[in-house]
């Protein structure tokens, strides 16, 4: 074959080639060079994404497409034998195939990077996991098909390698399920969006701040500074709380003042607590009520929200409440309780009767004389 090619093609032939090759290799550069600057130009003066897409994309045009056109339009100038020209046919589709490969990863990466970019700045973690996630599922997508369009184009039958695949994938996904079920379950937390990276949850007895949500596991730091390792399906199947999410948080407290505090006094304590929660520029009042009698106090519950979902914040504003609370109780005479239990002696009470069959003792007690 490739000597038929060396004899059917004279010195001038094969020069004509190479001038040809090289001539549309540099026209291509020149117009790649160009359209790239007149789109960067274009996209630093308007603020349209139609032309910041199309400047990524094609960014992404490889020398190896544009010396695969100038090969391919410089072979034209040589006779080439019939098997030797199919497979060059065939090399520059190949080429071309994976050029559109390029350009459809840039693609799908600037669209999620552009959709993603969009929303509150408070939800970036959760983009930041979804995008990565979703980013490399589409680029397994994208060269898969690549993958397939070239084997076609070689001969091979597709259709058939496809269906072996199949038999294949059902028994590698039964030998693998653990592994594909924590992969959808990864899936299912970039789309759901449970939890995003950075967020504070609780599940069962683990507790911490996401880290990092791969294909199989996500990890948290709990706040004894360990890193948790758990699978994706596994968290799925429990029930996570997100404080990270929390608007509002709502605390509950209850205090007890002595029984034997007056009434009026007792009256004037709902009012007391709600100037103290008042005071809090981080809480918001609910309500504050005398709720029971208590085994040694006298019993009044408070529930109050704190504007901001932070644990610290929380813990700074019931500290300033207490404090308050200690001394508008002491300016009005109000003491806290605290057990305590009280026995009270009857003296007057009549001996008890003495029952029948017991003995009484005879005799006269004489309390023992002090020594002198």
């Amino acid at each position: 074959m490739f000597r038929k090619l060396i004899d059917n093609n004279t010195l001038n032939d094969w020069t004509s080639a190479a001038l040809a090759a090289a001539a549309f290799m540099l026209l291509l550069l020149a117009l790649r060079w160009l359209v790239l600057h007149y789109l960067k130009r274009v996209a630093k003066s308007t603020e349209t994404v139609i032309d910041d897409f199309l400047l990524d994309v094609l960014s992404a045009t490889r020398v190896l497409l544009v010396a695969a056109i100038g090969l391919y339009l410089g072979s034209h100038f040589l006779t080439l034998p019939a098997s030797l020209e199919k497979w060059v046919d065939r090399i520059f589709i190949i080429a071309l195939i994976l050029q559109l490969g390029f350009w459809a990863s840039r693609g799908l990466i600037f669209w999620l990077r552009y959709h993603f970019s969009r929303g509150e700045e408070e939800n970036q973690g959760a983009r930041a996991m979804t995008l990565s996630l979703l980013s490399f599922l589409g680029q397994v997508v994208v060269w898969v098909l690549v993958l397939l369009s070239m084997l076609d184009n070689l001969g091979i039958n597709v259709t058939a390698l496809v269906a072996s695949l199949g038999i294949g994938g059902i028994a590698i996904a039964l030998a693998a399920q653990n592994i594909l079920g924590d992969l959808f379950a990864s899936l299912t937390i970039a789309i759901d969006k449970p939890f995003a990276i950075g967020d504070f949850i609780i599940l069962g007895d683990e507790m911490g701040t996401v880290e990092h949500v791969g294909l199989k596991t996500t990890r948290i730091r709990s706040l004894g500074g360990e890193q948790i390792v758990l699978s994706n399906s596994d968290l799925l199947q429990s029930r996570i709380h997100n404080y990270k999410r929390m608007n509002e948080r709502r605390a509950l407290f209850a205090i007890g003042v002595t029984y034997d505090t007056p009434a009026e006094k007792l009256e004037l304590i709902p009012e007391l607590i709600k100037q103290a929660v008042a005071a809090q520029t981080d809480a918001r009042f609910d309500r504050a009520h005398f709720k029971n009698f208590g085994a040694f106090s006298l019993d009044f519950e408070t529930v109050y929200y704190v504007r901001k979902p932070d644990y610290n914040v929380f813990m700074n504003v019931q500290q300033a409440i207490n404090l308050k609370l200690v001394r508008s109780f002491a300016e009005h005479g109000i003491e806290f309780a605290f057990p305590t239990q009280t026995l009270h002696l009857n003296h007057n009470a009549a001996p008890a009767p003495a029952l029948a069959g017991v003995n009484k003792p005879t005799g006269t007690f004489k309390p023992a004389s002090t020594p002198a």
